[in-house]
């Protein structure tokens, strides 16, 4: 009759228990990884667009990498909400004469101030270019700036 020996019985159990834990481990990591380079592939592809639509309006356009990094695939802030109160407040904020305070007055700002964002819109988030177009049709723009 032969005998197994309890603590050699106990080591394999161990020794599978951690060869589990590490293949859980790498695996998840492996799993992070594909994610993260499936989203930077989209968010390249994404960008290379925005550049190319830039370039063609005629316009400096930043690189690949600035692009990638403030809009990633989603948009970034521009695509979140861009029609809220508070956006459209913002947006208001900026077509303004530049004083702080008291001094501040509107001023009838170059279109330029919104065909960039209209622009990201329509590559990073599509759905909500015409609400937002259907706003800013309603401010009064002028060809101000020299191009």
């Amino acid at each position: 009759m032969t005998t197994v020996n309890p603590s050699a019985k106990t080591k394999h159990w161990i020794t599978w228990v951690i060869l589990a834990a590490i293949f859980i481990i790498l695996a998840a990591v492996a799993l992070g990884v594909f994610r993260s380079a499936k989203a930077s592939a989209q968010a390249n592809t994404k960008a290379d667009q925005l550049i190319a639509a830039i370039e063609s309006a005629g316009y400096p356009a930043p690189t690949k990498e600035q692009i990638t990094r403030t809009l990633g695939e989603d948009g970034g802030s521009i695509c979140a909400d861009p029609n809220s109160s508070l956006r459209r407040a913002v947006l208001n904020a900026m077509l303004v004469n530049g004083a702080g305070g008291p001094g501040a007055r509107p001023v009838i700002a170059d279109s330029l101030a919104v065909k960039g964002q209209v622009l990201v819109m329509q590559i990073y988030c599509p759905e909500k270019v015409a609400d937002f177009q259907k706003y800013a049709g309603d401010l009064k723009f002028d060809d101000v700036v020299n191009r």
